[in-house]
């Protein structure tokens, strides 16, 4: 009986063993470049599984025996940066300071799909960005459709002296921006997308110039009927669902992530080159706070939920996929105060994401 105890607890641990293997490669792939090895590049999708999986372990031994809980406490501190990443925790934020700008980034989901803008019946997203007194607001999926038009949205949005807007696509999509600051300039930037794209805005804030990117990275292109995949995967896990849901799932994700890839390699050199005084870069970038597009164009910057948010920042919310795509970034010479991707509207796929700005 106690050779059978011995050679369970060998098993387990070998299994602790291969969770924390595969909990290390999630937290790196950021390093592994997708256009070499796209699949690889997708693992940090799979990161919080894993590391929860580690901390279940830690618990485990840690009734049972408490050496081995050394393995789960090495892996964990050896992927911190990712776990702070992934799950920031800021319980002691700073206060924000009066002359602080707040900026609000939206995928608005083409205004509610459209939803009609009247005064008895306001449509929810307009309503929402008209009332947040935020001095900049980047919107992704800003598309006129039948019953609602530019000029709803402009109206709408009739306290915010400076406007831009970029079709994608004829239309089928676009980029918009709403500022209580001059626009001084917007550039598209250049890289391959039928249906996303980025535009860096040069925006005059009292005596600085800062650069505003508004992203629309490419999505993932996922289908209805790739979604009910993943539905049935979740609602009957078994072998047959997992493979095939898996697989079709993983192939369109891959194939994206490595568009995606040369996307934020272009909105990295556009930061790279900029000389003014700030640099705020935000949107939905289709990508976790774990990939290679999040690590790439945030390289030189910080991470605004990161540095003053907490807890997961689910931001995208629909057919079962939860995470968080939406994100703001700041140059080192900016300080972000209480960024918060807020749950209180639900009117799009995604909720938006807005936080606090100053000159350090």
């Amino acid at each position: 009986m106690r050779y059978i105890g011995r050679l369970l607890g060998w098993i387990l641990l070998g299994i602790n063993g291969i969770v924390v293997l595969f909990l290390l490669l999630s937290a790196y792939s950021p390093y592994i470049t997708p256009q070499e090895h796209p699949w690889l590049s997708c693992a940090g999708l799979a990161f919080p599984v894993f590391l929860l999986l580690t901390i279940l372990f830690f618990f485990f031994w840690l009734l049972i025996y408490r050496r081995y809980t050394l393995l789960s406490l090495l892996a964990i501190a050896g992927c911190w940066e990712a776990v702070r990443t992934y799950v920031p925790v800021n319980p002691f934020a700073d206060e924000k300071p009066e002359h602080a700008i707040k900026i609000l980034s939206y995928n608005t989901m083409a205004f509610s799909m459209g939803e009609r803008h009247t005064k008895e019946k306001p449509n929810p997203t307009l309503a929402y960005m008209a009332a947040s007194n935020a001095d900049i607001i980047c919107i992704q999926e800003c598309i006129w459709m039948d019953k609602i038009k530019k000029k709803d949205v402009d109206y709408a949005l009739r306290n915010y002296k400076y406007k831009h807007y970029h079709p994608i696509y004829k239309g089928v999509n676009g980029l918009g921006v709403y500022s209580k600051y001059p626009i001084l300039s917007a550039t598209p930037i250049r890289y391959e997308s039928h249906l996303n794209g980025s535009i860096a805005y040069q925006i005059k804030v009292g005596t600085d110039t800062l650069l505003v990117i508004n992203n629309h990275l490419e999505s993932n292109k996922i289908a209805e009927a790739d979604k009910e995949a993943y539905k049935k995967l979740m609602d009957e896990p078994n072998e047959e669902n997992l493979k095939a849901g898996s697989e079709r799932l993983l192939k369109k994700i891959a194939e994206a992530s490595v568009i995606r890839s040369l996307q934020a390699d272009a909105v990295a050199k556009v930061i790279e080159d900029f000389k003014g005084q700030g640099v705020i870069v935000c949107g939905d970038f289709n990508d976790s706070p774990i990939s290679y597009s999040h690590r790439v164009i945030g390289k030189q910057l910080d991470d605004a939920f990161v540095a003053s948010g907490n807890g997961l920042g689910i931001s995208y919310h629909r057919n079962r996929f939860y995470f968080r795509i939406d994100h703001i970034f700041t140059s080192k010479n900016l300080k972000a105060y209480d960024c918060t991707v807020d749950h209180s509207i639900k009117a799009s796929d995604h909720y938006p994401i807005w936080c606090y700005i100053s000159l350090k």
